[in-house]
C-alpha cells in the first residue's frame, strides 16, 4: 500500500456504509440531512510509538492504522470479521478490504493480515471494483464513486456513513479526520469512534503481541455513563417483606375486598387470617428459614393464601402446576429439596405418584390445615431482605429444568416497579391470569395487595375463551392486565370482529416475547386511551427489569429503561461494556439478580458471576443480545443461541426480524436458517393482510441490512405456529421451511397424511383455518389429521374458534381434534352440543 506522508496529505483512509461493508451503529437523537467533519489530534507520544513500531515490524504506518481500524469495526458491529472500504493511495477509489478481527487474535496477527491485504489492494487498485469484491468474497454492490471530496453542501459522497482519514500535517503532526452523515451520526458519537481508534492504537503500541480482546476500547467516562447514567432510578424501598406490607394494609382496612375468585370475595382480614392459619400449620411441620414449600393448587383464593403463608412462615415458595406429569413434579420437588407440599383434597394423581417416587415429602391439604384450628393473628417471624423468597423452574438448554432462586429484596423491588410504572394504587384492580409456574403470576397475584388494591383471579376457562375473558375483565372493573403478545393478538382479533369498550381497563402490559410494532399499532387503533407497557426481564432477575410505557404508536418498539434500582449493561465476552449502540450480551446487576439455580452449582457458576464494574454485586448473564438506543432505552436483538453464520458472517436473526417487522404491511415475522444444496439460507415467514411482493420486502430489508442478511425467500402465512407458551415455534418453522419451495430447489408438496384430502366444504373450510392458525400448508392437511398432533395448543385452538366465527368452541376442538370429526360440527348447528360452550382447561 502506497502510504504518502507529504504534509497535509492523507496517508490512509477508510470508508463505511455501503453494500457489503461493515456498518457503524446509528446514533443521533436529531437526524439532520447533510454532512459534517470532526478532527481529532493523535498525541505526539503515540505518533512516535506508532512510527517506531511500524519500523520494527517492517510495515508502513498505514498498515498499523488499518489493523486498529478493523478491530474498532469488529467491536462496533459485534462481528468477528470487518469489511471496510480502503483507499490504497490518495485520490483513488475505495476498494473492499476484509479482515478477521475477533478478540482472540493478537494485534500482531491483525497487523500481519492488514499488511497482506493492503499489498493485495495496491496490486488490484486498477481492478474493476465489482470483480475485486467477488474475488474477496464480499457481497452486495460496493462503491462506484469518488470518495475524496465533500459535496458543495458538506455531505459525504456516495452514501457513505463515515469516512476516516489519517492525515499528516506540517511538522509531523498526525490527525484523524472523520467526515460523517448527520442523519446517521452526531458529533458526540463520532468523537467516541475516534476515541476507540486512539485506544486501539495505544494498545498496539503498548504490546503488539497481546490478545486484542483482552482490553476494551471504551473510555472510562463512557463506561461510567453506561453503568450509572443508563441505570434505573434510585428508589428507597420499605424495610418490610411482601407479607409484612400486606399486613400493614390489613390493619388499615381489614374489611376491604382483597381477592375475587369465581364470584366469591375475601376481605383483607379474611385472607390474612387464612394465610396465618396455614403458616402456623407449616411451622408445626418444621418449615422455618428458607424451608422450601411446594404449592400444588389451582389458581384460586387458597393459592393466594398459601403463597402468603409460605412467606409468613419464613419459607420458600415453590409453585407446581397440578397437571404437570408426575416425573416433572418429582424432579422439581427433589431438586428444590422440598419437604412439605400444600395442596388440596382430590388434586391430581400426578402429585400422588410423584410423592411416592420422591419420598420424605409431607402432603398437607389446605382444608386439613384450616381444620387444625390455628390462630389467625400475625406470626411475626423475622424474614431478612436477603432471604430466599421463591424458586421458579424454567426449561434449560440441556433439557433439564433449572430452579431459579430469588430473594425477598428483589421481589419487593419488582413489585414496586410494577406499582409505579403500571399505575397500581389504592382501590386498583389487577387481573391474575398467568399460570402458577410462570413467574409473572406472582406479581399479578400480590402487587395490588401492597397498596390497598384488589386481585381478580380470572379462571383458566375464561382465559381460554377471549370473549369470556373480556367479559370478566370488564365485569370485575379490572384496571391492569398483563398477557403475552400472542394472546393480545387474539384479543385484538376478537375486538376487530366485535368492537366493544373495555370498561375501567387503563393499562395493558405485554411480556414473554418480542412485541411487534404492528401489534402496538393495532392496539392503539382499537383502544387509543389504554396505555401499553412492553415489559422485559427474566426469571433469574426477579421477573421484569425494563418497562417501556407507551401512550401511542412508537417509531420502534424498545424495551425501555431499567426499572428502579436495576443496572443493565450491554457487554462483550469479557463482560466489558461495548460502545453505545453496538450489539452485545444483555447482563444485569443489582437487587434484581437472583441467587442462582437451586442445587446446581455448575450452571449457577456459568450464569451468575461477580460484577466487575460494581464490586460486591452479582451479575447475571442472560444470553440475550441487545444494544442501547440513543434515547437511553434498551433494544432487543434476539437470543445469543439464534445466531447463524452466512457466508462467513455471524448473523443475529433477531436483527433481521426487527427490520422485517418495520416493513409496510408486515404484522408478524420470524426468520430461520435452513441448510440446502446452495449452503445455509435465510428463510423469512411473515403474516400480513395478504401476500406481499417478495422483491419489495427484499428491497426494504436491503435498504438497511447488508445483502448477506436479507433472506433468500419470503413465505406469507395467515399466522405463525406457536409453542404451548404462546411463543413463535421456531422448530416448527425450520421444519416447515425445509418442505417449502426455495429459490434453489422445488421440494413439491409431499404425501398427505392418512384419510386423504379434505373432501366436503366443511372439511376444506376447516383445513384452511388450520393452515392459517398452525402455519401448515393447506395442501399438507388431511382428513385424518389431529389438531394437537399437528402442533396445536390451547391458544391456537382459541384462535381457531375465532377464525371460524365461533362456529365451534374450544371444548369442541379438544373433544373432536380430528379434522373430519370437527368438520361434522360445522355441517349443522344442531349437531353442536350447546352444553359444550364452556372451554376446557389448558392442554
Amino acid at each position: 500500500m502506497d502510504m504518502h506522508t507529504d504534509p497535509g496529505r492523507e496517508f490512509w483512509c477508510a470508508v463505511l456504509g455501503a453494500g457489503g461493508l461493515t456498518s457503524v451503529p446509528r446514533w443521533t437523537a436529531e437526524p439532520v440531512s447533510g454532512g459534517a467533519e470532526r478532527v481529532v489530534r493523535v498525541p505526539v507520544g503515540l505518533v512516535r510509538g506508532l512510527r517506531r513500531l511500524a519500523e520494527e515490524l517492517g510495515v508502513p504506518l498505514g498498515v498499523v492504522v488499518l489493523a486498529a481500524h478493523v478491530r474498532v469495526l469488529a467491536v462496533l458491529s459485534g462481528e468477528d470479521e470487518a469489511v471496510t472500504g480502503c483507499v490504497p493511495v490518495p485520490g483513488a477509489r475505495a476498494l473492499p478490504c476484509r479482515l478477521a478481527a475477533d478478540g482472540a487474535r493478537s494485534w500482531w496477527a491483525l497487523v500481519r493480515d492488514a499488511h497482506r491485504v493492503s499489498t493485495g489492494l495496491c496490486a488490484h487498485r486498477d481492478f474493476p471494483v465489482g470483480e475485486l469484491a467477488r474475488e474477496l468474497g464480499v457481497g452486495g454492490v460496493l462503491y462506484e464513486v469518488e470518495f475524496d471530496a465533500f459535496g458543495v453542501e458538506g455531505e459525504v459522497g456516495g452514501g457513505t456513513v463515515l469516512r476516516l482519514s489519517v492525515v499528516e500535517g506540517v511538522g509531523g503532526e498526525v490527525v484523524l479526520r472523520l467526515r460523517f452523515r448527520t442523519e446517521v451520526l452526531d458529533g458526540e458519537a463520532v468523537g467516541r469512534i475516534a476515541g476507540y481508534h486512539l485506544a486501539a492504537l495505544e494498545r498496539i503500541v503498548a504490546d503488539p503481541y497481546a490478545v486484542c480482546g483482552e482490553a476494551g476500547l471504551v473510555s472510562a467516562e463512557e463506561v461510567g455513563f453506561q453503568v450509572e447514567g443508563l441505570a434505573g432510578r434510585r428508589r428507597e424501598l420499605p424495610g418490610l417483606r411482601v407479607h409484612e406490607l400486606f399486613e400493614e394494609r390489613v390493619r388499615m382496612h381489614p374489611d376491604a375486598v382483597a381477592v375475587v375468585d369465581a364470584g366469591r370475595e375475601w376481605t383483607y382480614g379474611e385472607l390474612n387470617g387464612r394465610a396465618n392459619r396455614l403458616a402456623r400449620a407449616l411451622r408445626v411441620r418444621g418449615v422455618e428459614g428458607e424451608g422450601v414449600v411446594g404449592v400444588v393448587l389451582e389458581r384460586n383464593a387458597d393459592w393466594l393464601a398459601s403463597v402468603l403463608a409460605v412467606f409468613k412462615a419464613g419459607g420458600v415458595y415453590l409453585p407446581v402446576e397440578p397437571r404437570f406429569p408426575a416425573g416433572r413434579i418429582a424432579a422439581t420437588l427433589s431438586r428444590a429439596g422440598c419437604r412439605v407440599v400444600l395442596t388440596e383434597s382430590g388434586s391430581s394423581g400426578s402429585l400422588d405418584e410423584a410423592l411416592v417416587s420422591v419420598g420424605g415429602v409431607e402432603r398437607l391439604p389446605v382444608d386439613v390445615a384450616y381444620a387444625e384450628g390455628h390462630a389467625e393473628d400475625d406470626l411475626g417471624v423475622p424474614v431478612a431482605a436477603g432471604q430466599l423468597a421463591y424458586i421458579y423452574f424454567t426449561s434449560g438448554s440441556t433439557g433439564e429444568p433449572k430452579g431459579a432462586m430469588c430473594e425477598h429484596a428483589g421481589l419487593v423491588n419488582h413489585l414496586f416497579a410494577k406499582i409505579d410504572d403500571l399505575g397500581i394504587g389504592e382501590g386498583g384492580v389487577v387481573a391474575q391470569v398467568a399460570p402458577q409456574c410462570f413467574d409473572i403470576s406472582l406479581w399479578q397475584l400480590v402487587a395490588g395487595l401492597l397498596v390497598g388494591g384488589r386481585t381478580v383471579l380470572v379462571e383458566q376457562d375464561a382465559v381460554l375463551d377471549v370473549s369470556r375473558f373480556l367479559d370478566t375483565v370488564v365485569g370485575a372493573g379490572v384496571n391492569v392486565v398483563q398477557v403475552v403478545p400472542s394472546y393480545l393478538e387474539a384479543v385484538l382479533a376478537a375486538l376487530e370482529r366485535e368492537p366493544r369498550g373495555l370498561g375501567d381497563l387503563r393499562c395493558v402490559s405485554v411480556t414473554g416475547e418480542a412485541l411487534k410494532r404492528e401489534l402496538a399499532e393495532r392496539w392503539f387503533a382499537a383502544q387509543p386511551g389504554i396505555v401499553l407497557v412492553n415489559a422485559y426481564g427474566l426469571t433469574e432477575t426477579c421477573d421484569d427489569t425494563n418497562h417501556e410505557v407507551m401512550t401511542g404508536v412508537p417509531g420502534r418498539v424498545l424495551l425501555g429503561r431499567p426499572v428502579a434500582n436495576v443496572h443493565v449493561y450491554v457487554v462483550d465476552e469479557g463482560l466489558r461494556p461495548v460502545p453505545l449502540g453496538a450489539p452485545g450480551e444483555i447482563v444485569f446487576s443489582g437487587v434484581c439478580v437472583g441467587r442462582g439455580y437451586v442445587n446446581d452449582p455448575e450452571r449457577t457458576a456459568a450464569a451468575f458471576v461477580p460484577d466487575p464494574l460494581r464490586p460486591g454485586e452479582r451479575l447475571y448473564r442472560s444470553g440475550d443480545r441487545g444494544r442501547w438506543d440513543v434515547s437511553g432505552k434498551l433494544e432487543f436483538l434476539g437470543r445469543r443461541d439464534t445466531q447463524v453464520k452466512i457466508r462467513g458472517f455471524r448473523i443475529e436473526v433477531g436483527e433481521i426480524e426487527n427490520t422485517l417487522l418495520r416493513q409496510a404491511g408486515v404484522r408478524d415475522g420470524a426468520v430461520v436458517a435452513v441448510a440446502g444444496g446452495a449452503g445455509t439460507q435465510l428463510v423469512a415467514f411473515y403474516t400480513a393482510a395478504g401476500p406481499l411482493e417478495a422483491r419489495v420486502l427484499a428491497a426494504g430489508l436491503g435498504a438497511t441490512l447488508p445483502s448477506y442478511m436479507v433472506p433468500s425467500v419470503f413465505h406469507w402465512r395467515d399466522g405463525l405456529p406457536l409453542t404451548a407458551n404462546g411463543k413463535v415455534d421456531r422448530k416448527a418453522l425450520t421444519a416447515l421451511a425445509a418442505t417449502l419451495d426455495t429459490p434453489t430447489e422445488n421440494t413439491g408438496t409431499g404425501d398427505r397424511g392418512g384419510g386423504g384430502a379434505p373432501a366436503t366444504p366443511a372439511e376444506r373450510r376447516l383445513a384452511a383455518a388450520w393452515s392459517a392458525v398452525l402455519g401448515v400448508p393447506e395442501d399438507r392437511i388431511s382428513r385424518g389429521d389431529h389438531f394437537f398432533d399437528r402442533g396445536g395448543t390451547s391458544l391456537s385452538a382459541v384462535k381457531l374458534a375465532i377464525a371460524l366465527d365461533r362456529a365451534v368452541t374450544l371444548k369442541d376442538v379438544t373433544r373432536h381434534p380430528v379434522l373430519t370429526d370437527l368438520a361434522a360440527l360445522l355441517d349443522t348447528d344442531t349437531d353442536t352440543d350447546t352444553t359444550d360452550n364452556q372451554p376446557a382447561s389448558a392442554s
